[in-house]
């Protein structure tokens, strides 16, 4: 979930990469969460040997129904090719430019509780193009403490650490109380993009973006479509339209 969305700069694809976007686009934020899925399906078809894909088999894989996919696509000026689909390979190198993965990008860890923990452990990351640059906490207890190589720094540290690594994102995994004084110290020292679990919304400046993830919420989307549900079955014959609905309770 996106607190919020800015415009995107202009600039040019690398020259040296045939058929790859010509200019940078200015996409969407539906297309923009979808490209992770497509790119995600493509890896997977890639590894599995495929060299071309139709639209039809790599909607299928990323969960999404066809049209949206071609129109998603189009807008990085890639519409395949008719009777042999799209090439796996620049496909993949067309998604990961738009998404800014041709470039490794450093981050920072504020907040080594139980999610933190899991978070810096995580090994997936780097296989994205992001890496774990430094670990922040304010608890004495968990400073020194070493996660995948990385000893847990200060608080205090964060913001000359954030200059001297440069650093692209910030992920807040504190309590709520504490969010907000992270972001501040995120912002001052240069930080434009914040991903933040910390179940609250954060007060930025214009140009920063805050993608915030609340675990509690989705459980409680999901909630709802459990409630929508039971109450169709309930209806006469709830059965039936229960089933009727799932399409649209599951999209």
């Amino acid at each position: 979930m996106s607190q919020q969305r800015h415009g995107v700069t202009p600039g040019n694809a690398p020259g040296d990469r045939a058929g790859a976007v010509s200019a940078f686009p200015d996409l969407p934020e539906a297309t923009i969460a979808r490209l992770p899925e497509y790119l995600r399906a493509l890896h997977n078809l890639g590894e599995g040997g495929s060299d071309t894909i139709s639209s039809e088999g790599l909607a299928a894989a990323a969960g999404v129904n066809s049209a949206k996919l071609r129109k998603d696509l189009s807008h990085l000026g890639s519409y395949g090719t008719r009777g042999v689909g799209y090439d796996v390979t620049l496909l993949i190198e067309q998604i990961e430019y738009v998404l800014g993965l041709d470039q490794r990008r450093a981050v920072c860890l504020v907040g080594l509780g139980n999610l933190g923990h899991a978070l810096a452990g995580y090994d997936g990351f780097a296989s994205r193009g992001f890496k774990i640059v430094a670990l922040f906490d304010a608890d004495e207890a968990k400073v020194g403490e070493e996660i995948q190589g990385l000893v847990v720094r200060h608080i205090e540290e964060l913001g000359r650490v954030a200059v001297e690594e440069n650093i692209a994102i910030g992920v807040i995994a504190t309590p709520a109380r504490a969010a907000q004084a992270v972001a501040d110290v995120l912002v001052d020292a240069g930080v434009t993009s914040i991903l933040n679990f910390a179940p609250c919304v954060l007060s930025v400046p214009a140009n920063v973006d805050v993608r915030k993830v609340d675990l509690a919420i989705e459980l409680q989307i999901l909630s709802f479509h459990e409630h929508r549900k039971a109450s169709l079955t309930a209806l006469p014959g709830g059965r039936s339209a229960a089933a009727g609905n799932q399409e649209a309770v599951g999209s």
